[in-house]
């Protein structure tokens, strides 16, 4: 079986390679779904994709493919969002990202939204899941209490996706005396974020590799 994926922020493609065996893509935009329909694989794995800066992937284009018989598998990002769309079509999601957006915890884009190196496609600005569940670690950890995590986690929200970064966040916190200090919530962020996004995309690839084995 063969299988291509379209990734290359939430997870690089040296990365992926290590765990599944496949053709990897940029992150996924309008037509190129269609544009790998005709070229033999098996399965379609989305994991990055285009929001703002280009048209994002068609749902039809999935369609298309699915009816075509290609297996599609969703996580993580833009990955996620049309598997909570098209899971009653047939599309495969997996991944706490595909589960929120799926059972309405999660709706605006924004979630999973960052700007990105356009060489690299590597992500520069922080994931607004990424944040919620750091944050929730910090909280747990006793870093925060649960006061602090909510209004911490409301700065985030209100800033706009590519501004958001854990220094302009906990900074932020400071200056409205959220928190005293920008340490230890700060070295907290930085040292332990729990990258959501980046466990999603290999259980993406970890479910394409066991489709592909059966």
């Amino acid at each position: 079986m063969r299988a291509v994926v379209f990734a290359g922020t939430s997870i690089c493609h040296e990365d992926a390679k290590a765990i599944l065996d496949a053709v990897y893509l940029p992150p996924v935009a309008r037509g190129d779904v269609d544009k790998v329909m005709s070229q033999g694989y098996d399965i379609i794995g989305i994991i990055d994709g285009m929001f703002f800066d280009r048209a994002a992937v068609a749902h039809k284009e999935i369609l298309h493919a699915m009816k075509k018989g290609i297996t599609v598998v969703g996580g993580c990002s833009m990955g996620a969002l049309r598997a909570s769309e098209l899971d009653v079509h047939g599309m495969i999601g997996v991944g706490k990202v595909y589960e929120w957006y799926r059972d309405g915890i999660l709706e605006s884009d924004d979630e999973v939204a960052v700007t990105t190196n356009p060489e690299t496609f590597e992500p520069v600005s922080v994931p607004l899941v990424n944040i919620r569940e750091t944050l929730q670690a910090a909280c747990d950890e006793g870093i925060i209490d649960e006061s602090t995590r909510l209004s911490v986690l409301n700065i985030a929200m209100e800033l706009h996706y590519p501004l958001r970064s854990y220094l302009g966040i906990v900074k932020t916190a400071v200056d409205k005396g959220v928190i005293p200090e920008k340490e230890p919530l700060l070295d907290y962020c930085l040292n332990n974020e729990t990258d959501v996004k980046r466990a999603d995309a290999i259980l993406v690839l970890e479910t394409i590799k066991e489709l592909m084995n059966k």
